[in-house]
């Protein structure tokens, strides 16, 4: 996300301090990243506990499915065209979209963009809000999660956690930018019907164990 945003992120680094459509996206911003953070810090042991099982997930997947495809076809008129024009309510409202994604099985970009889709954010702008609303979101998360084990950790699991970053990165690195270029001429359909999918096949995998 930061090398494809790279441009983006510099440009709220250098100007955000000042009027600007750049503090409204920053703005932007703050508020749909402080729903996750303040409802993850209090509420992560309990969901860690309630909600992660194989089960949650293929029902969350095939669920989140059926909303996308849904919300893409009934939603109403864009009339968001950029992240500045966002404002504050939608981007709470976004925010508390990406708080759904604390359930297993619920994607984060997509829980986000269902949300921004809903308020009237156009499809790029929405996948593009989700995708850098992913980086102080997942800095938080990652920082939060290797505090809390912080006891089991040592130093051969470094090598562990630094190929697990580097197949991330190249993947995503090709996703992210594949997605934004598609996504203005595809829609999120396909998506919807890949999770309903995969979500359907666990869930016989798991009926029959």
């Amino acid at each position: 996300m930061v090398v494809v945003f790279w441009p983006t992120l510099m440009a709220l680094v250098t100007r955000a301090w000042r009027p600007g459509p750049e503090r409204f996206y920053a703005i932007n911003l703050l508020l749909a990243f402080l729903p996750a953070a303040v409802i993850g810090a209090t509420l992560h042991g309990p969901i860690m506990r309630a909600l992660f099982n194989p089960w949650v997930v293929c029902v969350a997947l095939i669920l989140g499915g059926v909303a996308i495809i849904v919300i893409e076809r009934y939603r109403p008129t864009p009339n968001i065209h950029s992240v500045p024009q966002i404002g504050p309510l939608a981007a709470l409202i976004i925010g508390f979209g990406q708080a759904l994604a604390m359930i297993p099985g619920t994607s984060r970009s997509a829980a986000t963009i269902i949300a921004a889709l809903l308020v009237g954010v156009e499809r790029r702008t929405a996948a593009e809000f989700s995708f850098v609303l992913a980086i102080p979101t997942m800095l938080a998360a990652t920082a939060y999660t290797l505090f809390k084990a912080r006891a089991e950790l040592d130093v051969s699991a470094f090598g562990q956690i630094g190929v697990g970053f580097a197949a991330a990165f190249v993947v995503a690195l090709i996703v992210v930018r594949w997605v934004l270029r598609v996504i203005g001429r595809i829609g999120f359909t396909p998506f919807g019907w890949y999770r309903i999918g995969v979500g359907s096949v666990m869930l016989v995998w798991l009926s029959q164990r």
